[in-house]
């Protein structure tokens, strides 16, 4: 199957996810909300915008540039309590936690954050 479900309970965050999918054979992680909205993210953009101090840093003048990842997937999508999931990329990454309200934001700001991806890998003459 290339697809999984993963169903959410009630809960206390303000981006509460209705439903998360994870589409293997697209390479895309969905995710609906309680506000009605509903994110398709790449595999791609969730590893190179990680929530992971390897990716982000310990400030914003650490975060890493990320790259080669065109073809990665997600292979595993773990609970981590009631408030966010793991990730974990065939690659071996597995140390960033994606709370609700993360994956909210990386779905209502992705044009903007994959567009500044691009030009960072641009301006330093790298590529995807």
């Amino acid at each position: 199957m290339s697809e999984e479900r993963f169903a959410s309970e009630a809960g206390g965050s303000s981006h509460w996810p209705t439903e998360l999918r994870l589409n293997r054979a697209e390479r895309v992680l969905s995710v609906s909300f309680d506000d009605g909205s509903r994110f398709d993210l790449p595999a791609e953009f969730l590893r190179v915008e990680s929530p992971s101090a390897e990716v982000q840093g310990h400030t914003p003048a650490q975060k890493q540039l990320v790259t080669g990842k065109r073809h990665v997937a997600i292979t595993r999508v773990d609970p981590v309590g009631n408030y966010a999931v793991r990730l974990t990329f065939d690659d071996g990454h597995d140390s960033g936690i994606y709370s609700w309200t993360l994956l909210h934001r990386l779905g209502r700001d992705r044009e903007a954050l994959w567009q500044s991806y691009l030009d960072a890998l641009a301006a330093k003459g790298l590529g995807r």
